[in-house]
């Protein structure tokens, strides 16, 4: 692991190569799972208060989920989530575009102006999972098989996770943390290689 300020960073967010590559994926992570997305309790209040907005973007079925769960609910693990869509388990804010890839709602109405605020900072962040430790953030690089073309791409194009998810680490912690990141990432390249035997 390394430190970086009040975070713990896997060494796989700089080792490992990640581009989603929709068109191979069809933005499977919005319909697959067990669960819905993470919230943090204000994205949950927003969500709810601008709940009205956002319905333009969702499908039927996804608002029909809404109106029997709520904008958010409590998941097995006793975490706050988006609601699911039970029988296709697709997130209730998630509905194709006319390509047949899953999008966001949330995002597009964002993206369009209607609301101010962007998805879930956990499905901007993803690949990279955030856990709360006693006095720091684990930052986590979560592999899961639907997103083999995201790795194949980002192989391809040399792209590490982190430089990948720039805006989301920025949402999240700031520039001027994302520029350190990079600075820590450099001076992680010019480290001694491990012996192999």
């Amino acid at each position: 692991m390394i430190q970086h300020r009040d975070t713990l960073l896997s060494e796989d967010l700089f080792e490992k190569r990640f581009v989603c590559d929709l068109d191979a994926c069809q933005g499977a992570c919005c319909e697959q799972g067990d669960s819905g997305a993470p919230l943090e309790p204000e994205e949950a209040k927003l969500i709810r208060k601008h709940y009205a907005k956002l319905k333009p973007y969702m499908t039927e079925r996804g608002k029909e989920a809404v109106a029997q769960q709520g904008t958010s609910v409590v998941d097995m693990d006793e975490e706050l989530v988006t609601p699911l869509v039970q029988e296709y388990a697709e997130c209730a804010f998630a509905k194709k575009d006319e390509r047949g890839i899953w999008q966001c709602g949330i995002e597009r109405a964002y993206r369009d102006g209607k609301i101010p605020f962007n998805k879930p900072i956990s499905c901007h962040l993803y690949p990279i999972r955030v856990k709360q430790l006693k006095h720091h953030e684990a930052l986590n690089y979560d592999q899961w098989p639907i997103c083999k073309p995201a790795c194949s791409c980002g192989a391809k194009l040399d792209v590490p996770v982190f430089r990948f998810l720039k805006d989301a680490l920025v949402r999240k912690y700031g520039q001027d943390w994302y520029d350190e990141l990079g600075e820590l990432y450099e001076a992680w390249k010019k480290r001694p290689k491990k012996m192999v035997r």
